[in-house]
């Protein structure tokens, strides 16, 4: 048996969703189907801290025109549904104890700024100083944007009594916060539903290609027809994006490194639950007491624990108010891997998590040694080279990409998504559609630029 759709889309993680949701209710494409051997949001979209910010380096503005589009779309979507995807403006609060960090802090928002993130305030305990708006706990309405720059001492110790008295600086970007995973996909698949799309629980065995272009695809397992005839095909297969690719004679751009998410619960109430997303942006020696350290020494595979940290270990309040679940996230381990299911994280991530964020956060030190049975969960960052993602099309006529979306899938979605549907309905692009073609590594521009490319903006 064989069935006609308009376009087939591999992947029902976030980025396969938005894909659908906007070919079929903003493009009008018709009948798309929605192909997954797992059921929606199971294999790396829910592993994420469900976070979103517009503050992205350069080079150029577009990560943060990017940026700025989705949350555009994640405000509408609020609006539309009574918020039920529990959107907040809470905000980023980036936390040092290095002086030079925070001139760096400044520089970073004023580049941010100059892209298009919203302006910069500074809070230097002077007179003329504007004012420092705390962050609402919930709701997103009425926020300010850009980015508050505080070295003021009173003023940091007033509004985050909790963090260390070593900090003498916190960058607050303000368009940041974060929502429910699982709540925005499934918003958008219903809708998606609604206006033409089917989902089927499949594998995608293999693409056919007759003259240049794509003209079918053939699914495994899982109730579906054999046979799809489609002209269109969207690989936006997460970290299984190359082995689509490979399925067309494509060799995608990407690699994935593995992210580890811990989870407890603070049941001594030690976390502050009206926190922003804190991250302390400090290179550090985990705090071991002499004892802890002679083990560690007679310990060869350990004996890493004793060596500099980077920078980057970074938690949030999971839940309403009440809610006793601490997130908290720390990738010190960046090598390139072949994504496998399950993942096999490092069993230290843990201890070594906590005790980095008591650098931050003091008062967790009385979980060191004795943390609460932790869970451990996490997923892949599918990214290219330079952290960028990719969406558009490919060399074969007939089949696009979104993917390589790293550590920013939730957030970069809903635009992306957009995009994506713009680029196969032929609807007019945005500029900042040219620095996410796959096509871009060709150009000799595109090529300097990332001999030098700086920062990548990840966490």
């Amino acid at each position: 048996m064989t069935e006609t759709y308009d376009a087939v889309v591999c992947g029902a993680g976030i980025a396969g969703i938005s894909a659908a949701y906007h070919l079929c209710v903003t493009q009008g494409v018709g009948k798309v189907l929605l192909v997954d051997e797992r059921p929606p949001l199971s294999l790396t979209s829910d592993k994420s801290t469900e976070c979103y910010r517009n503050w992205w380096p350069g080079p150029g503005d577009a990560m943060v025109a990017l940026m700025n589009r989705s949350i555009d779309l994640l405000e509408d979507l609020a609006e539309q549904s009574g918020n039920a995807i529990n959107l907040n403006r809470r905000g980023y609060l980036f936390v040092t104890a290095d002086p030079a960090r925070a001139k760096e802090f400044a520089a970073r928002a004023e580049e941010a700024a100059a892209l298009g993130a919203g302006e910069v305030r500074y809070h230097r305990g002077r007179p003329d100083d504007p004012p420092y708006h705390p962050a609402p706990l919930s709701g997103y309405r009425d926020q300010p944007t850009g980015a508050d720059v505080i070295t003021d001492p009173e003023l940091i110790r007033r509004h985050f009594p909790y963090l260390s008295d070593q900090v003498v600086a916190v960058a607050h970007p303000r368009r940041c916060g974060w929502f429910s995973a699982q709540q925005l996909g499934m918003l958008m698949l219903e809708r998606a539903r609604a206006a033409g799309a089917s989902l089927v629980q499949a594998s995608l065995e293999s693409v056919e290609v007759r003259g240049g272009r794509v003209e079918a695809v053939r699914l495994g397992k899982g109730g579906a027809p054999p046979r799809v005839l489609t002209e269109h095909l969207v690989n936006a297969a997460g970290p299984h994006l190359k082995r689509v690719g490979q399925m067309l004679g494509i060799e995608l751009p990407v690699h994935s490194e593995l992210h580890g998410k811990v989870a407890f619960q603070d049941h001594l109430g030690l976390f502050p639950r009206d926190a922003p997303l804190l991250i302390w942006t400090d290179p550090q020696h985990l705090p071991w007491d002499e004892a802890e350290k002679k083990q560690l020494e007679a310990e060869p595979e350990a004996e890493f624990l004793l060596g500099e940290f980077p920078e980057g270990v970074h938690a949030r309040p999971e839940g309403p108010g009440d809610s006793p679940i601490v997130l908290m996230l720390w990738t010190y381990h960046l090598e390139r891997v072949e994504p496998a299911f399950p993942p096999a994280f490092d069993p230290h991530l843990p201890e070594v998590t906590l005790r980095g964020l008591s650098t931050m956060l003091p008062a967790l030190r009385a979980y060191l040694g004795r943390l609460p049975r932790p869970v451990v969960d996490g997923g892949y960052y599918t990214k290219t080279v330079e952290n960028r993602p990719l969406v558009g099309p490919l060399p074969v006529r007939g089949a696009w990409v979104l993917g390589a979306l790293s550590g920013f899938g939730l957030m970069a979605s809903p635009a992306c998504g957009d995009l994506l549907a713009a680029h196969v309905a032929g609807a007019p692009l945005p500029q900042h559609a040219k620095w996410f073609l796959p096509a871009r590594y060709e150009d000799p521009a595109y090529r300097e630029l990332l001999v030098n490319w700086g920062r990548s903006g990840q966490i």
